[in-house]
């Protein structure tokens, strides 16, 4: 076999297929490494014994050759839009139209449409209408019911329904679609396949336990049920025995099956697939991918996040529940891809939706059963959840040792509150914190304390800002007493719902009294499927539906993001 699956009809020949059992058609750039969505399902299908190929960035605009170059595959074709929702990939939060694209080489614009799932899927179903249709991704995962759309400002159905799909494995699906797969190698018919993790449009309600929400017709013409909807769904995510949810569309049924749980062996499996962790070498001679080299040799070592922050819709897609890797999993792939060619010596990242919450499960899982939060560290950090940091010490211990390895870094965001609120519980915690500092910062740490007024936390499920500033002071006496100059780079929001002018001025002279100069802006877009996005299109917090003010002039939201940078403005003063 060779290294890589075929994107072309020539490679297919040169294998000596004489069909295809999967077509995979992605709106990104085929980089055979984990940290893409199409490289794991791909390879997870090949590990079954399927072939697969894969159309990456198929042209939608021709006569649609690449949509038919492989014909009509024996089981199914596959869909995703990418990494990203392609309209948050396409636009910035002022709906502003933008000129870069980091999953297409060179970082070129313009290689996916709007809207992609839906856009490929209808194409697939107009030219091969008997074929059936597998969604998958971040796109089809929080649009799996009905759902606010920011861009084109309304509630939009199930994208089940627009995209024409068949099914849905919505999160990370790689253990019921191993099922899936299995049951059609023995002869079962598509349609009458059940595993969980899945959403499928049907005629009637399942016998089981359902959970009925809103229909689509009563979200859409009353705020309060949308509202009510959503919180429904995210509690339901949440829980530790998630039930059957189902909404009525004018098309029948969209039923959502439980997620599927899975183990740390689970995981350990998934990367152990034999990635090559390059680009396809189709793109041997063109420029780079920028989200390649940002990721090259960075490393997973969990799913999921507890942190339940409002704007954020990873917990939804990924779980609340903390999935870890083994400590042996996660060393062999480093070993590994420390004798990649590209391999200086540097890796970029240890970490998940959250750094730090490797190993971090609850004390006692029946608890949890009951329990609805969507948090586990807000307002307060559970008394069931187990915060103790010793593994992942250990863990970058360990990695520091390795043959091979110079520098560690951690590249994804990390819930310093965490541990600045059990400092004195646990003196693991101040070592945690101590040592990421010291050996793991390559030369700025991001964290994000998103706001420092109380009223807008609240809304984001985030902790006080006190806690940052503690963390502040901690991490300038590290650098100070050990002669280091590394940077915090913190991130802020504007315009998240709730947040006024009032609000971000204050935020302004507290950045500025902190001698904090931020520099990447984050200025708040309602994502689907998120706690955030219902509150900006409804007015309402679906938790108290109570009103909630949300920045939607323009003029306001310029406004609100030129207030992050005060430094910008004193420097125009002195001239």
């Amino acid at each position: 076999m060779p290294l890589f699956l075929p994107v072309t009809v020539d490679e297919v020949k040169k294998i000596g297929w004489n069909s295809v059992d999967v077509v995979f058609f992605t709106g990104d750039a085929y980089i055979d490494h984990p940290a893409f969505g199409t490289a794991i399902i791909a390879r997870l299908l090949e590990s079954e014994g399927l072939r697969v190929a894969v159309v990456p960035q198929p042209n939608w605009k021709d006569d649609l050759r690449d949509f038919k170059k492989f014909g009509k595959p024996n089981l199914f074709f596959a869909v995703s839009a990418g990494n990203m929702d392609s309209m948050l990939n396409h636009y910035t939060a002022n709906k502003r139209l933008r000129h870069d694209d980091a999953y297409t080489p060179g970082n070129r614009h313009g290689a996916r449409p709007d809207y992609a799932v839906v856009v490929y899927c209808n194409i697939l179903k107009s030219l091969f209408p008997e074929i059936p249709i597998v969604i998958g991704g971040i796109e089809a995962s929080l649009r799996r019911l009905a759902h606010y759309d920011y861009w084109s400002n309304t509630i939009k159905p199930s994208i089940l329904i627009e995209s024409k799909a068949d099914l849905l494995f919505y999160g990370m699906p790689e253990k019921p679609l191993l099922q899936f797969i299995q049951q059609l190698k023995q002869g079962k018919l598509f349609n009458q396949i059940n595993v969980n993790q899945i959403v499928r449009l049907q005629q009637q309600l399942p016998a089981n336990d359902v959970v009925v929400l809103p229909s689509y017709d009563e979200v859409i013409n009353d705020a309060k049920l949308f509202a009510q909807s959503y919180r429904i769904i995210e509690e339901n995510a949440n829980s530790y025995k998630p039930r059957i949810i189902a909404q009525k569309h004018l098309q029948g049924w969209v039923v959502v099956y439980p997620p599927e749980q899975i183990t740390t062996s689970d995981l350990d499996k998934v990367y152990e697939l034999p990635f090559t962790y390059k680009p396809h070498p189709k793109y041997n001679k063109k420029p780079p991918i920028p989200a390649y080299e940002m990721i090259k040799h960075s490393i997973t070592i969990h799913r999921g996040c507890f942190g339940g922050c409002s704007f954020c819709s990873l917990a939804i897609h990924q779980g609340k529940f903390i999935v870890s890797r083994s400590e042996q999993s996660i060393l062999k792939e480093i070993k590994k891809i420390s004798t990649l060619p590209n391999f200086k010596g540097h890796i970029t990242d240890l970490g998940g939706p959250s750094a730090n919450m490797y190993q971090m499960t609850p004390v006692n899982t029946d608890l949890c059963i009951k329990c609805k939060r969507p948090s586990c560290i807000y307002p307060n950090v559970c008394r069931n959840l187990n915060t103790s940091p010793k593994s992942l010490i250990e863990l970058y211990r360990k990695v520091r040792l390795l043959k091979n390895i110079k520098k560690v870094t951690i590249g994804s965001g990390v819930r310093y509150d965490i541990h600045i609120r059990k400092l004195k519980d646990n003196p693991q915690h101040e070592l945690y914190l101590k040592e990421l500092i010291l050996y793991h910062v390559s030369g700025r740490l991001k964290v994000a304390p998103e706001h420092m007024h109380d009223d807008v936390l609240k809304l984001m499920f985030k902790p006080s800002f006190k806690y940052f500033e503690v963390f502040y002071r901690f991490f300038q006496k590290i650098n100070h007493t050990y002669n280091l100059k590394q940077q915090l780079v913190p991130y802020f929001i504007s315009n998240h719902p709730g947040c006024t002018i009032k609000h971000m001025e204050e935020l302004s002279e507290t950045l500025r009294l902190l001698n904090i100069k931020p520099e990447q802006v984050q200025d708040f877009t309602p994502t689907p499927m998120t706690l955030a996005s219902v509150m900006y299109a409804t007015g309402l917090n679906p938790y108290t539906l109570k009103p909630v003010y949300v920045p939607k002039n323009l003029s306001e939201r310029i406004k609100q993001k030129e207030l992050f940078f005060w430094y910008a403005k004193k420097s125009k003063n002195k001239h």
